[in-house]
């Protein structure tokens, strides 16, 4: 959510900014927002003269009842119980205003930063830079889900029967290799300083419209039936609404954490082929990070935390690449994003395994989370990326590590998690 002072002082630029961002059909919420504030800044002059007026009255009444004139006292009381009843007409406006104001607030997009790349959707990201060299085997690599079949490491077809499409079961070497890459990344996190996680797996919906637009919550959302919960999408929604309406202090800033959690997620549509398997799921783990930062300092740890994504990667012995994404593959709350996508040598090409985002203080203004600054408060900056989502990393991992014989290797920084397991020998 943008400042409503910047709006109401140029709200051309505001404007401009949802063209960058292809969302024409918003462009008259900049209009509904400036009428609806003109007409609430109205009403609050008008109850704040009132209310000045009755704590007049009211110190009037007490005077006159002590020099025993009951008869004044009780005229000025009618005075005051009608600037009541005008009060409460007006208290009811204010906070229709301001609901209807914060709504129209919350799906105006905020501000991209200016190095974002003009562009409809995704098909206009821009690759950045290539980390490790792409290599295409002489020999061919099967689909994901055969290699684990063959490795007796997933049942689909019992999780279809228990939970329906976009479910899985890991069994054997590959849950084992899941979850070593997952303690592997916690590791690796912490040995970068950063204080390890683990979240509430449900949120209230004060928590969810304060970190994403309501698209995204429509798309991803899981909500319990009866309840004021929903299922986390990831745990950077926790880990953000940890710090709702909370005042920091300056010398516990950034506030740098990594954490571990189920994610689950509608994935609304139909997807290729490409993105059956383990690709695009309801439930999934995964290993993020997030910062609470000074304004100033957000956009050096934007840099800091997709190479640690990169840096992660590589030591698996897996080529990545990154990808800056365009004005309009940005969604709402991000001031600038680039994916981390995985080489694969299957299908020749590079595929998304994490995404890396500074939403500036988008999601701090709906939260509330500001920094105790000598000068009065100021809103934080908040970040978040993927270190590693392991179904859709195992994607890139097998892949990359696919033998001719159908075996994987396991690459040395794993062999600690994996018992020292160097390799994985088919049972099928």
């Amino acid at each position: 959510m943008i400042d409503i002072k910047l709006l109401r002082e140029n709200p051309e630029l505001v404007k401009e900014n949802i063209k960058k961002k292809f969302q024409n059909h918003k462009l008259v919420l900049v209009d509904e927002v400036l009428e609806l504030d003109a007409k609430n800044r109205e009403v609050k002059l008008r109850g704040d003269d009132l209310r000045s007026q009755r704590n007049s009255l009211s110190s009037q009444i007490g005077n006159l009842m002590k020099q025993g004139k009951k008869d004044d006292a009780d005229a000025i009381k009618l005075e005051v119980q009608r600037i009541n009843t005008a009060l409460e007409e007006i208290e009811k406006l204010e906070e229709k205003y301001g609901n209807q104001i914060k709504e129209r607030m919350m799906k105006i997009p905020n501000f991209i930063h200016e190095s974002v790349p003009i562009g409809k959707d995704d098909s206009q990201n821009v690759e950045i830079q290539k980390f490790g060299d792409p290599v295409v085997p002489s020999y061919e690599i099967p689909y994901h889900t055969d290699i684990m079949e063959r490795l007796a490491g997933i049942d689909l077809d019992s999780a279809r029967r228990v939970a329906g499409n976009g479910f899985y079961y890991l069994m054997g070497d590959i849950a084992r290799l899941h979850s070593s890459i997952l303690s592997y990344a916690r590791d690796f996190m912490i040995a970068k300083g950063f204080t390890y996680c683990v979240p509430p797996f449900m949120i209230r919906s004060d928590v969810v419209t304060g970190v994403m637009s309501f698209e995204e919550m429509d798309a991803m959302m899981y909500k319990i039936e009866g309840e004021d919960l929903y299922l986390i999408g990831t745990s950077e929604h926790s880990m953000i609404g940890k710090f709702k309406d909370q005042i920091l202090a300056k010398e516990n800033i950034p506030y740098t954490m990594t954490s571990y959690s189920p994610c689950f997620r509608k994935e609304k549509g139909a997807h290729g082929i490409e993105e059956r398997g383990v690709y695009r799921i309801h439930q999934f783990e995964k290993q993020e990070m997030i910062v609470v930062c000074e304004p100033d300092q957000s956009w050096e740890w934007y840099d800091k935390l997709w190479s640690y994504t990169v840096e992660l990667f590589r030591s698996m012995e897996i080529p990545v690449r990154t990808l800056e994404c365009c004005s309009g593959d940005l969604a709402d709350l991000k001031a600038k994003s680039c994916d981390v996508e995985a080489w694969s040598p299957r299908q020749q090409k590079y595929f998304e395994v994490g995404s890396c985002s500074n939403l500036t203080d988008a999601q701090a203004r709906r939260l509330g989370i500001r920094i105790k600054g000598e000068k009065g408060n100021y809103y934080a900056h908040t970040l978040n990326n993927t270190v590693v989502a392991p179904p859709r990393m195992l994607i890139a991992f097998l892949e990359n590590h696919y033998q001719e014989d159908g075996s994987i290797t396991i690459p040395e920084v794993l062999w600690p998690y994996m018992g020292g397991t160097k390799i994985l020998i088919p049972k099928r």
